[in-house]
């Protein structure tokens, strides 16, 4: 009986698994914003009601990341962004599907004054470049650009089979990760950059935590390039194992390699 009584309510401390990120809050800043969503869901329904994780955390399938404004903006009703933040579209539509309309509305509004600072005529674009980093405008070769170095690592495996002359599955690349300042990262690949490994450095530190939200090698060389960087060293070590007991069997090759750019 005490078990079904328990079971029948939230805890005071309440454990969120929103899109792989766990986050643990109170239950008061869960529903601090009447008939949100997640007034609704905590306020509303009982534990039963909401899919949990194998952990039994309540689940969200949501950007992980950007939840965690969401709930900065439960907590004081209040939104603080990042210097380089240049997704807010992306939390413009969390919020709106949080049924935080308060939050849609500010949100709404700093988008609009970034688009209108652009004189291209590309809205989107315009999103990208926040007030504070529109002075570089990624021009690589501006006297004012700052020097420095990024280096580009990823893992990557490919399979050769038993015919060499066959078609290898190549380059498989799980992350790409980058290791630089953090003004520097978020200088050159932008909203491409995942910061949810660090997200409150400040600009003058390092850190080797970020890595790209796509998986292609080129798009990041691109984005170095435009950036005015260039390659001064690169380095890699491999393995080999076969797939199976079968020493016939295909080689499957794994490898580790870095790239270093500088500017």
């Amino acid at each position: 009986m005490a078990q079904t009584e328990k079971s029948s309510t939230f805890p005071e401390i309440v454990e969120l698994n929103v899109g792989g990120q766990v986050y643990v809050t109170r239950l008061e800043t869960l529903t601090a914003v009447p008939n949100s969503l997640l007034w609704t869901k905590f306020a509303r329904s009982s534990p039963g009601d909401l899919p949990t994780d194998s952990k039994g955390r309540f689940f969200f399938d949501r950007d992980g990341f950007l939840f965690r404004y969401i709930l900065d903006y439960l907590r004081d009703s209040e939104l603080f962004l990042p210097e380089f933040f240049k997704e807010r579209k992306r939390l413009q539509k969390e919020a709106d599907f949080f049924q935080l309309p308060e939050l849609s509305k500010r949100l709404s509004a700093a988008s609009r004054d970034c688009s209108s600072a652009d004189d291209s005529g590309e809205p989107e674009e315009a999103e990208l470049s926040s007030p504070v980093t529109s002075s570089t405008d990624r021009s690589p070769s501006s006297p004012g650009s700052p020097a420095g170095f990024v280096t580009i690592g990823y893992r990557g495996t490919y399979t050769i089979g038993r015919d060499i002359q066959a078609d290898a599955k190549f380059r498989r690349v799980a992350r790409i990760t980058v290791c630089s300042k953090i003004s520097l990262a978020k200088e050159v690949f932008g909203e491409t950059l995942n910061e949810s490994r660090d997200p409150d450095r400040p600009p003058d530190r390092y850190t080797a935590r970020y890595y790209l939200k796509y998986n292609f090698l080129e798009q990041a060389f691109d984005r170095l390039a435009e950036a005015g960087f260039h390659m001064v060293a690169c380095n890699s070590t491999g393995t080999c194992s076969y797939g199976g007991s079968d020493p016939g069997e295909d080689k499957l090759w794994t490898s580790y390699t870095e790239y270093v750019f500088c500017r």
